[in-house]
């Protein structure tokens, strides 16, 4: 496909995205209000400086929980960007190939962007603490343990004469499935995954067969 028939398949796919979102922008208008920030984020005298007849040991606690949770307090549409962040993942490589090459990392950092804004702008100092947390507490670590299953796990190269029947395929699966539970779907997948397509390698058709893994070993073996 050329690239001007692609350009308006891409536009068109931006358009049907930002259609998604238009019923939201009232609640959002809604939670940006400043009646609703009054109400929400007032904060009351008894827990803002503590009475005579707390305890020390309370107020000392207290001392240490500078944050609210926020979690329950986010508003429905706060989950939209995610799931058109979801959804650009999984139509732009199928309508917009090339676009979605070049510039994928430019759509997940929209729609980053188009949550954490008004996250910050309604939360302002609890929003910031709140993603700092996620960075340093949540997502370094879990990259760093991807980091090492992947280099572990890839690291091991496991061979045989197998043929991809379908009991060795069931085999494969449902041991690669229960190794997930213990080591990890990144390395119960790193581990697997050869062997898989090797034992495997004279169908023509072997798309689904990947699928299968995908679902079974590297998402449904580690829940």
């Amino acid at each position: 496909m050329s690239m001007p028939c692609r350009r308006p398949m891409m536009f068109l796919l931006v358009s049907v995205l930002l259609l998604a979102l238009l019923p939201t922008f009232p609640l959002i208008a809604a939670d940006l209000s400043p009646e609703r920030n009054e109400a929400d984020f007032s904060v009351d005298a008894t827990l803002a400086a503590p009475g005579s007849d707390s305890h020390p040991e309370a107020d000392h606690a207290e001392g240490h929980q500078a944050h609210v949770d926020l979690g329950p307090g986010l508003p429905l549409w706060s989950c939209i960007p995610f799931a058109c962040m979801l959804l650009s993942i999984a139509l732009f490589p199928l309508l917009a190939p090339e676009f979605w090459h070049h510039h994928f990392a430019k759509v997940s950092a929209f729609w980053a962007i188009s949550m954490a804004g008004p996250f910050l702008f309604v939360y302002k100092g609890a929003a910031i603490y709140e993603i700092v947390h996620i960075l340093l507490a949540d997502y370094v670590p879990f990259i760093i343990l991807l980091w090492a299953l992947y280099t572990v796990s890839g690291g091991i190269l496991l061979k045989g004469s197998l043929r991809g029947t379908p009991l060795v395929n069931v085999v494969i699966l449902a041991l690669g499935t229960l190794l997930a539970s213990w080591m990890g779907t990144t390395g119960a997948a790193m581990l697997f995954i050869r062997p898989f397509l090797r034992a495997n390698n004279y169908r023509k058709n072997r798309t689904f067969m990947v699928v299968f893994f995908i679902f079974l070993v590297a998402n449904i073996g580690g829940a």
